[in-house]
């Protein structure tokens, strides 16, 4: 479980993981996460310089108990898409 909060409270903890992970892969990385409660998702937006890449993880991901490597590897896999964009 990434976070048993929910909302912007759980948007701030995501936030926080993700800037982990990506500065640990690429210091010039930038995540940032927001709360969509309409779809009951966690919009993520990774920016270097000009490219932009932006993803959904689904609250059952984030708040599920044992799907914490599922998240790191969407999120490893997103950042090395940002890298391959043209």
């Amino acid at each position: 479980m990434l976070t048993d909060k929910r909302g912007e409270a759980a948007a701030r903890e995501i936030k926080e993981w993700a800037n982990r992970i990506a500065t640990r892969l690429d210091e010039g990385l930038k995540v940032d996460v927001y709360d969509d409660a309409d779809s009951n998702t966690y919009v993520l937006r990774l920016a270097k310089g000009a490219r932009v890449l932006i993803f959904r993880l689904s609250g059952s991901q984030v708040q599920t108990d044992g799907r914490e490597v599922e998240c790191e590897r969407t999120l490893q896999r997103k950042i090395q898409d940002l890298r391959n964009l043209l």
